[in-house]
């Protein structure tokens, strides 16, 4: 018997999770379209123009007509905590699921955040842990959780909501945790840090990735927390960075203070994602950290100090 075909349309494909998501994509059989801002992404026959924050999306499910949707778009540059850009995507983020569920579509995942939960509990439980969020981003994002929970009782679109911990990769924005240790300090800059105690769930956006287009090709609803049996502490990820790029000294722990309200430990529950959707990261933390390093190196070097120009 033949599989009914597998067509998703992928918005932020060129973020920093969307780029990783296309080739595990693939490898599950799905046919990729693409959500693109401008004309100059449109040029390929699977992308298609569309703003989300103010475009035709009927138009635009009618055009792509995805089985599928994976919707990774948002706001994520600098100040994206408290932006007011926040309440502008969760509200058309809305109208992007609906017009998606009244074309017919079957499946659709969407990127949450572990910002969502209530801080305040050391554990965060897609089960027990409340939904509180600090921020506005942590607010839109539990807001959209919300809406997506009543579209899929309201038209039986099976929805999975990835609440994403920690992510960390080569091509991160700069001034991040792992990126900013990578780039000051491969540069010989000292990189100053609070004493980093702080213990949070990291994870690669590989595995990132892997798991959202694992979960989507799954039947698992609901809330399911994209991270790691494994956490660590901001200090350790600081020193793997060091380890791998062979320098010391130059990381200078206490030189920023802790904020009074930052919690000293999270830790993600994984059993729906392990057990549920079958998904396990690639590797360790330690490991994730030095393969970042020796990319991001790799990605920042010029060009014309690059064998073969």
């Amino acid at each position: 018997m033949t599989s009914p075909p597998k067509r998703v349309l992928v918005t932020g494909a060129s973020g920093f999770i969307g780029r990783e998501t296309l080739v595990p994509l693939a490898a599950r059989g799905f046919e990729v379209c693409r959500v693109v801002p401008t004309p100059a992404g449109a040029a390929s026959p699977t992308a298609h123009l569309c703003d989300l924050l103010s475009g035709d999306l009927e138009r635009l499910m009618g055009e792509a007509a995805p089985t599928h949707l994976l919707h990774l778009a948002w706001f994520v540059g600098p100040g994206f905590w408290t932006s007011p850009l926040n309440d502008a995507w969760a509200s058309a983020s809305i109208r992007l699921l609906g017009a998606f569920a009244a074309s017919g579509g079957r499946r659709a995942v969407i990127a949450g955040s572990c910002a969502e939960y209530d801080w305040s509990c050391e554990t965060l439980s897609e089960r027990l842990t409340p939904l509180r969020p600090l921020t506005p981003y942590g607010r839109a994002k539990a807001e959209l959780y919300e809406a997506a929970t009543a579209t899929a009782a309201r038209s039986g679109v099976s929805i999975g909501w990835g609440r994403i911990g920690f992510p960390f990769g080569p091509f991160d924005r700069p001034g991040r945790l792992v990126s900013a240790a990578i780039d000051r300090m491969s540069a010989s800059e000292t990189l100053d840090c609070s004493e980093g105690r702080q213990v949070r769930p990291f994870i690669h956006v590989e595995d990132v990735a892997a798991a959202l287009v694992q979960l989507l090709d799954s039947g698992v609803e609901g809330a399911v927390n994209i991270a790691s049996d494994e956490s660590a502490s901001v200090r350790q990820m600081v020193e793997w960075v060091c380890e791998a790029l062979g320098v010391h000294g130059l990381a200078r722990f206490g030189a920023l203070p802790t904020s009074a309200d930052e919690p000293a430990r999270l830790t993600a529950e994984v059993r729906r994602l392990y057990d549920e959707v079958g998904f396990r990261p690639r590797s360790g933390l330690r490991e994730a950290v030095a393969r970042t390093v020796t990319e991001r190196l790799a990605v920042n070097r010029p060009a014309a100090a690059r064998p073969g120009d």
